[in-house]
């Protein structure tokens, strides 16, 4: 699947990965896509929970040992 922006939030903590998201989903217009790469053992919780709160949608989340890989549609 294609993305429009991307963010690497590699090596940062809880709650960056999910700030940085939030802030760059603001400047995005609705039904871009953004891909956003973290390596923090709580993204698997607090990407799904972000985007259940906000209302995007989580189009997917893949794990390549500790890398994840999100791709939220904003609404």
């Amino acid at each position: 699947m294609e993305w429009d922006q991307e963010i690497d939030a590699s090596g940062l903590l809880c709650p960056l990965p999910v700030l940085k998201a939030r802030k760059r989903l603001k400047g995005m217009a609705a039904g871009q896509v953004l891909r956003l790469v973290a390596t923090d053992p709580a993204a698997v919780v607090d990407v799904p929970h972000f985007c259940a709160e906000s209302g995007h949608e989580l189009l997917s989340s893949d794990r390549a040992g500790a890398v994840q890989v999100y791709l939220i549609r904003r609404v």
